[in-house]
């Protein structure tokens, strides 16, 4: 099977695709930084970093005309977020981009559709952009089936949920994937052997701080001796003050107030600001990891990118490209290619 990654980001679904043996021959990304990871990591397909907007089905020449096809990937979800209460309706452009993976799809013609976003898309304007892309894959003659999927089902060490809408145009229906793991995956599984850092280290390539003791740090080191992106935020002073009164599964609301002074109104804080992950549960959602102040569990300072890829299970050989802040934005923007990998499983070899 062969395929086509749309709004591809970095590539975490690329990365969840080539696990189930796709071959994926194009992707289209527009952001530059995210364009230049992807470009990285997935050297064998080629990159379209353009407006979407502007990509035909010319443009994948290369496709083999008797092998299946897939095209998959997920619009811009912040205007479907739940978090998002500002303009999470008709008005956001960026709400009406699924109108692109619609044509593209109705251009290209593939055997497989594999749509996926936030689990708001079910909810923003009762439903209507949900219906919008469900009545579009139907009018272009594809059977659909959607479902909510929690990350952590699939042995991602993180609680992620995430919406997939599977289209066939052979018109069979795909029953929701079922868990791949009795037992979750915690923080600690997840993170304990990587290189012990401290507030604002930057060493990027750097040894194993111990040894692969779990079988999911074993399989996301692979033969790997150092990994890289090993770059923390350098909080302020105050900050990491703060991070010291937080216990874990705790949140801003254990810091004491004479810290929080230049809060206007600290009690308007959402909940998962300055949360301390819990080291034997699933992480929280890998989203805005700095902008929400994501506290590591038994150090004083935020995650450092590596480990954010490992909540995300972003295998250690992939490397993330540009300034920190670009990284950790394409680390929180990746849907986990374990949870890619269950879905695209369902899929392959079917007819």
């Amino acid at each position: 099977m062969q395929a086509i990654d749309l709004f591809s980001g970095a590539g975490g679904m690329s990365v969840g695709a080539s696990m189930s043996g796709i071959d994926v021959r194009y992707a289209v990304e527009l952001d530059k930084h995210a364009a230049a990871t992807f470009e990285l990591n997935h050297k064998s397909t080629t990159l379209l970093n353009q407006d979407i907007r502007k990509v035909t089905a010319a443009q994948f020449r290369n496709l083999v005309k008797k092998k299946q096809k897939v095209i998959f990937g997920g619009p811009p979800c912040q205007g479907f977020s739940t978090s998002n209460q500002k303009n999470r309706d008709m008005d956001n452009p960026n709400n009406w981009l699924y109108k692109e993976y619609v044509r593209l799809v109705g251009e290209v013609r593939p055997d497989w559709i594999v749509f996926e976003n936030v689990k708001g898309l079910l909810e923003t304007e009762n439903g209507f952009f949900l219906d919008a892309v469900l009545d579009g894959f139907k009018e272009l003659g594809y059977t659909t089936s959607h479902f909510v999927l929690n990350s952590a089902d699939f042995g991602v060490p993180q609680k992620r949920n995430r919406l997939f809408i599977i289209g066939s145009l052979h018109g069979v229906e795909i029953d929701k994937p079922k868990p791949t793991v009795k037992k979750y995956r915690t923080v600690k599984d997840a993170i304990s052997d990587l290189p012990e850092l401290e507030n604002g280290d930057a060493p990027d390539i750097e040894e194993y701080s111990k040894a692969a003791r779990t079988t999911y740090a074993k399989l996301m080191r692979g033969d790997l001796e150092k990994c890289g992106n090993n770059v923390v935020t350098n909080n302020a002073p105050h900050i990491v003050k703060r991070y010291g009164h937080i216990p874990q599964g705790g949140n801003w609301e254990d810091i004491p107030k004479r810290l929080m002074k230049n809060y206007t109104d600290v009690s308007r804080c959402h909940t998962g600001i300055y949360r301390r992950l819990k080291e034997d549960e699933p992480s929280v959602v890998i989203g805005n990891f700095r902008k929400n102040m994501l506290v590591h569990p038994w150090k004083d300072r935020g995650l450092s990118v590596r480990e954010a890829a490992r909540l995300q299970s972003i295998p250690d050989w992939f490397r993330f490209t540009g300034s920190i802040g670009f990284q950790q934005q394409q680390v929180g923007n990746l849907v986990p290619p374990l949870l890619a990998k269950a879905v695209f499983q369902t899929i392959a070899g079917r007819n």
